[in-house]
């Protein structure tokens, strides 16, 4: 059975003053409709890139990416990033800040009813309908990053894009975003591929964690199911045997493994 979306021996090779630098060799990965899936790994390891060519912002110079039957080669609606930064526009309120992707998706299928019902029901779902009148100079780094992921949610993609989106923020805002983001998942079933270097949020979040070795060069070392069930909660996993064997193999192959996967 085909994934629904398909990373087919992607490799990407960029020219420099010295010769070719080989970024990303041999990656080739299946991920299903509604599957959470990490990516995680040292700084260098092609980690963004990958992200990148999924999301059309980069062509890969060998293999391609196939979602839902079709062949990327370009940004589409179809894939919405969150990046770390949030993007969202100064001078503009968090209901224009959504209601403007809407209408650039939207504005041909829904009417102006229907989009003003959708960008606050998006809002709703990030907990952020009672800021829609504030700008973004008003409000936390946390709030702007649920605006974020509102916009991108709002454009109904088949994969939800995220990358490093909670590395910016304390520790207690990324908690809170991380049981927010499991809510979302929880209710929507989405398709979500999430870039981290934190280890704790991959093994919680994920329903498959992909790890990848040092560039150059880098490529996928070990792909690891984590096999806990759903919904998960953070005070209780703290004591899970299951949840801390997944954090130690993660830690393991970061620290150990991730220039030779093949070692013991």
């Amino acid at each position: 059975m085909t994934p629904y979306l398909s990373i087919e021996d992607v490799g990407i090779t960029f020219p420099t003053p010295d010769g070719p630098f080989v970024a990303l060799r041999d990656i080739r990965l299946g991920i299903e409709k509604g599957e959470f899936v990490s990516i995680i790994g040292h700084s260098g390891c092609g980690k963004s890139t990958i992200m990148n060519i999924i999301g059309g912002l980069a062509q890969a110079s060998i293999g391609g990416v196939v979602l839902d039957n079709r062949e990327v080669n370009e940004p589409g609606p179809d894939r919405a990033i969150v990046f770390q930064n949030h993007s969202l526009l100064p001078w503009l309120t968090v209901y224009k800040n959504v209601a403007i992707a809407v209408d650039k998706v939207f504005g041909d299928l829904k009417s102006k009813k229907e989009r003003d019902d959708w960008v606050r029901h998006n809002l709703r779902l990030v907990h952020m309908d009672h800021a829609m009148e504030k700008r973004p100079g008003e409000i936390s780094g946390g709030m702007k990053q649920r605006v974020g992921i509102a916009r991108a949610l709002a454009m109904e993609p088949k994969v939800l894009l995220m990358d490093e989106p909670f590395g910016a923020l304390d520790a207690l805002t990324r908690a809170h975003l991380q049981d927010s983001l499991m809510e979302i998942h929880a209710q929507l079933g989405n398709t979500v591929i999430m870039i981290t270097h934190d280890v704790d949020e991959s093994v919680l979040l994920s329903d498959r964690i992909v790890m990848m070795t040092n560039g150059p060069a880098a490529t996928i070392g070990e792909v690891m199911t984590v096999d806990l069930e759903r919904p998960r909660n953070r005070l209780e996993l703290a004591d899970n045997s299951a949840f801390n064997h997944y954090r130690a193999e993660v830690m393991r192959f970061l620290y150990e493994r991730q220039r030779n996967p093949q070692a013991a």
